[in-house]
């Protein structure tokens, strides 16, 4: 693997642009994710199965699902994105390819960014296109489903690029998937908070362009602020391992 990255991603000088180098890591994500599917279905059945279960185990009242139902499918969704983080750089610390990624002459938080929206488009949006489904069955209106898929598209990569944080933070120690939760789950909830009111605002009928305003807001910081952060945590993880 690591060599495959080096051949795919590394030239003679600089003559591979940041671009090519960001679509090569990107492109490689993508086929090693694919190598095992075990990763990515584990995250989408435990977004159904949180959804399917939660009525059974509160109350199947249809007025009752209609109020919590975005906060169930947010909810769900916050901790099946979780649930995958531990493996964003776990695979390529294990083989060797993450020290060719911090050697690579581009900038390091490009390149986190690129296997930032990897691992969103692997995660993250499966669950956009899952939750029109699981909407309808937990008696969403149509007009708060749509808010919902629009609430999750936007709020999902937020929750990879933070994760991506805490994944590089934990990287290389022992229990890490606890001390990660530790973690990152304080820095979702104000993504949560807006997710799940801004559904709820809908249901009601109450104006939302404002909140989604502010999940705009909260996705430009997280582009322009975690992959740095994440190339600073990925530094320390490596110099220490």
């Amino acid at each position: 693997m690591a060599t495959e990255f080096t051949v795919s991603v590394r030239s003679a000088d600089v003559s591979v642009g940041t671009a090519t180098a960001m679509k090569a890591v990107f492109v490689r994500d993508l086929k090693t994710a694919f190598r095992q599917p075990q990763d990515l279905l584990n995250p989408l059945l435990f977004f159904v199965m949180v959804v399917t279960l939660f009525p059974l185990g509160v109350s199947p009242e249809v007025s009752f699902l209609q109020q919590a139902g975005g906060g169930i499918l947010w909810v769900a969704a916050l901790l099946s994105v979780l649930l995958s983080l531990d493996h964003l750089y776990r695979h390529d610390f294990d083989d060797g390819t993450l020290e060719q990624l911090v050697l690579q002459p581009q900038p390091l938080f490009l390149l986190v960014l690129a296997k930032s929206l990897a691992h969103w488009v692997l995660t993250g949006l499966p669950l956009v296109l899952l939750a029109p489904v699981l909407g309808i069955m937990v008696h969403l209106e149509g007009n708060s489903v749509a808010v919902l898929c629009l609430t999750l598209l936007i709020g999902t990569p937020v929750l990879s690029l933070i994760g991506s944080i805490g994944a590089a933070l934990t990287l290389g120690l022992r229990s890490a998937g606890v001390l990660l939760s530790l973690l990152i789950i304080p820095l979702y909830i104000p993504v949560l908070i807006f997710g799940t009111g801004t559904v709820l605002a809908a249901a009601e009928g109450a104006p939302v362009t404002g909140q989604l305003a502010l999940m705009g807001a909260f996705l430009m910081l997280a582009l322009t602020l975690a992959p740095f952060a994440s190339a600073a945590a990925l530094r320390i993880s490596l110099s220490n391992s």
